[in-house]
């Protein structure tokens, strides 16, 4: 099994869910995790909330669109406005090579406000260039440091 876990993160958070999904995908196979990096993100977050609300895109670092190399595909935001975050509107909008593999879809939340709402845009684009075979979960901002309950998210989603 090939998996790769694509996340943008832009507290730790993120990254730490995407660090812990990858650890369990290793057991089953190889893993490529790539972070995708804003280059023009705002300081102001109210600048970041705005541009999700709206579903704004992002200039991303370079980025490998093509995802048809793999059998699992991972996909991780924090929540922002009840969206994704702009760095990966960018990437869901560019991404192809998505049928017939096993898509995982997983956010990091505050509040929890939107938080299906963001599943559910990352969800419909996908399916929108044949993204099939969803597998979702989420872990709240104030859960993080409990590796055993991020754990337990994954494994409820597990085994693909």
């Amino acid at each position: 099994m090939r998996a790769v876990i694509i996340y943008y993160s832009h507290s730790g958070n993120t990254r730490r869910v995407a660090g812990a999904l990858g650890e369990v995908l290793r057991q089953e196979g190889a893993v490529e995790e790539l972070e995708l990096i804003a280059l023009d993100e705002s300081d102001s977050f109210f600048v970041q909330a705005m541009r999700a609300l709206c579903h704004k895109q992002a200039w991303i670092e370079k980025a490998n669109f093509d995802l048809s190399n793999f059998d699992v595909i991972c996909l991780g935001t924090p929540v922002w406005a009840f969206g994704p975050a702009p760095a990966m509107n960018t990437y869901l909008d560019g991404c192809f090579g998505l049928r017939g593999r096993e898509i995982i879809l997983f956010t990091t939340y505050g509040s929890g406000t939107g938080n299906e709402r963001c599943l559910n845009y990352m969800q419909n684009a996908l399916v929108n260039k044949g993204g099939q075979n969803f597998k979702r979960f989420s872990v709240q901002q104030n859960k993080i440091d409990d590796e055993e309950f991020v754990l337990s998210k994954i494994k409820e989603i597990m085994p693909l």
